[in-house]
């Protein structure tokens, strides 16, 4: 499926200069938050995202803060505790 998106072009504009392909990120930002919320599984993320194997897919996951075994929400309260902790 192909989908589009409209931003005013101003902020397109800005958003080009960035690091990494916009539409890559776009499609990223969207599979992530698909999987964060259970309505898709690993395997399928995998598949949305191109990755070839699961290490691959493991590391993209570890770069978002989402660890195996863990979700977002069971993280997140910890690493503010850690914070406070001045860890």
């Amino acid at each position: 499926m192909d989908l589009t998106v409209h931003i005013p072009d101003d902020i397109a504009t800005r958003l080009r200069g960035t690091a990494g392909d916009f539409s890559r990120r776009a499609l990223e930002a969207l599979a992530l938050e698909e999987y964060k919320g259970g309505h898709i599984s690993k395997p399928e993320l995998r598949r949305m995202l191109g990755f070839e194997t699961r290490y691959e897919l493991d590391g993209f996951l570890k770069e978002h803060g989402m660890y195996e075994g863990f979700t977002f929400e069971e993280v997140e309260p910890q690493v503010e505790t850690l914070k406070q902790l001045g860890f």
